[in-house]
């Protein structure tokens, strides 16, 4: 079997989250396909870390609701063993490359793109027991979650309640969100505050990430916000929904997938950062005290 090149890398994932795109409006009625995870939580590695960037959209659509992964050895380490027939789920990673200039002698290091395989914790048997953890369940009824509400409270961004639309405005540095009233559900409140939180950080100050101001660069930076937003609900164990208006962006986003196989590494890597820079943003109950 050939070995896959980075280019091969980037187009099988490309292509396999574009096929996810296309099929979830193939019954009619629109949902992304990385809003899966809700059920059970963002992405988390063996040793409790969470997974970062593309790789979070992979495991988001793999299907499970256990959100703990793990190699073949990191399962044999804590005890469990794969069952026989499971198949694992392939996971990219940069591998640093460092390669001599044969006229100068100098050194520089490239990132390589690898993959290997992991498995959720479902597909293996005799792990310890946190591995199992319950997954997230939906909100009974419309209420307010009290630490989702802190989470937003101590990134210490603007935002005003009034109208019936969603939006982040630069030129003030100002969020506008509809009355929480105004939503059909809890979890489409919160999907729709986290959205244009992650457009909150774009600005220079923050995570500084201009995509451009055409149309192509304005469905780039959804894409993030998008990302971010369904990354953000799973750290918070929300089941996330997505927005009443994500299918008016789904061809733009599917443009520029199909221009660029390198576009949603970007859009997830950028939607990683902004997840950590609001998760930074947080102030503990210690912290709360000494201040």
């Amino acid at each position: 079997m050939a070995k896959l090149t980075a280019n091969d890398i980037k187009t099988n994932v490309t292509n396999a989250i574009i096929a996810q795109l296309e099929d979830s409006t193939s019954l009619g009625a629109w949902s992304c396909p990385w809003n899966r995870a809700g059920l059970g939580g963002m992405p988390t590695r063996s040793n409790g870390e969470y997974y970062k960037g593309v790789n979070v959209i992979i495991l988001m659509m793999a299907g499970f609701g256990n959100p703990n992964w793990m190699t073949y050895k990191q399962a044999e380490a804590l005890g469990g063993q794969v069952r026989k027939g499971e198949k694992g789920t392939m996971i990219v990673f940069y591998k640093p490359l460092t390669i001599k200039d044969k006229a100068t002698g100098d050194e520089k290091r490239i990132p390589m793109l690898k993959t290997y395989n992991v498995f959720n914790a479902d597909q293996i048997d005799n792990l310890p027991a946190k591995f199992h953890p319950a997954p997230a369940t939906k909100v009974e009824g419309k209420q307010r979650i009290a630490h989702v509400d802190d989470f937003v409270v101590n990134t210490a961004a603007t935002i005003n309640v009034a109208g019936h639309s969603a939006f982040y405005r630069p030129a003030t540095d100002e969020i506008t969100m509809p009355d929480f009233d105004l939503f059909h559900t809890t979890e489409d409140y919160y999907s729709t505050e986290l959205h244009e939180l992650v457009h909150w950080t774009k600005v220079m100050e923050r995570c500084d990430r201009d995509l451009g101001r055409d149309q192509t660069g304005y469905a780039k930076e959804e894409l993030v916000a998008e990302l971010g937003s369904a990354f953000l609900m799973a750290m918070l164990g929300l089941e996330s929904q997505p927005r009443q208006d994500h299918a008016q962006y789904l061809a733009s986003w599917l443009n520029v997938l199909k221009a660029d196989n390198d576009a949603i590494f970007k859009a997830a890597s950028k939607a990683s950062a902004a997840a950590q820079y609001l998760q930074d943003l947080q102030v503990t109950d210690a912290a709360k005290i000494a201040a």
